[in-house]
C-alpha cells in the first residue's frame, strides 16, 4: 500500500488530469447545484485514486523557499530569523489547502457524474490504472518523441516536394 501512495506523490497531476480526461471524456457535465456529498466524496476518491492534487502540495514550501531566498539574499546576517519566520508563516497557511481540495473536488463534480467518478476512482485504483498513471510519463514522452521526428520529416519532405512541384510548374 506504502508503495502506492508513494508511486501516485510522484504523478504529475497534470499528466494524470490528462489521462482522466482521455480515457474518461464525457459531453456535457452536471451543474454546480447537482452536487451532492455523494458526488463530491466520489470527487475526492476519484482525486485520490488519480493523484490529482498531489501536486498542490509543492505550492508551499516551493513559496516559502522563494521567499527565504529572496530575503536572505537581501539580509544574510539573519538567514536563521528568516528562515524561523517564513516557515511560521507557512505553517499558518497550510489550513487553506482543505478549501482548495473542496474547490478541485468542485470542479471534477462539474465534470463528471458521480458513477462516472466512482469508475475513474475504480479504475486508477486498480492495477491497470496504476500501470497507466506509471506509464503515462514515459508515455507522453516517447509520443512527443516520435511526433517531433515526423514533423521533421514532414517539414523536409513537404519543403522538397514543394519545391520541385514550384519548379515544375516554371514558378521558380
Amino acid at each position: 500500500m506504502k508503495s502506492v501512495i508513494a508511486l501516485k506523490r510522484k504523478m504529475k497531476t497534470g499528466v494524470a488530469a490528462l489521462a482522466v480526461s482521455l480515457v474518461f471524456a464525457t459531453s456535457g457535465g452536471v451543474f454546480a447545484q447537482d452536487i451532492t456529498p455523494e458526488h463530491i466524496k466520489a470527487a475526492r476518491g476519484a482525486m485520490a485514486a488519480t493523484g490529482a492534487t498531489d501536486r498542490l502540495d509543492g505550492i508551499l514550501p516551493e513559496v516559502a523557499t522563494f521567499i527565504k531566498a529572496g530575503l536572505i539574499a537581501n539580509r544574510p546576517d539573519i538567514e536563521a530569523e528568516i528562515s524561523d519566520i517564513v516557515n511560521k508563516v507557512a505553517i499558518s497557511l497550510a489550513p487553506r489547502r482543505g478549501p482548495l481540495e473542496n474547490e478541485v473536488a468542485t470542479i471534477y463534480g462539474n465534470k463528471f457524474t458521480q458513477e462516472e467518478l466512482e469508475t475513474i476512482q475504480t479504475f486508477f485504483a486498480s492495477e491497470t490504472g496504476i500501470k497507466f498513471l506509471t506509464a503515462t510519463p514515459t508515455l507522453f514522452r516517447e509520443v512527443d518523441e516520435v511526433s517531433r521526428v515526423w514533423r521533421e520529416g514532414i517539414v523536409r519532405d513537404m519543403g522538397t516536394g514543394v519545391q520541385e512541384k514550384l519548379k515544375e510548374a516554371g514558378l521558380q
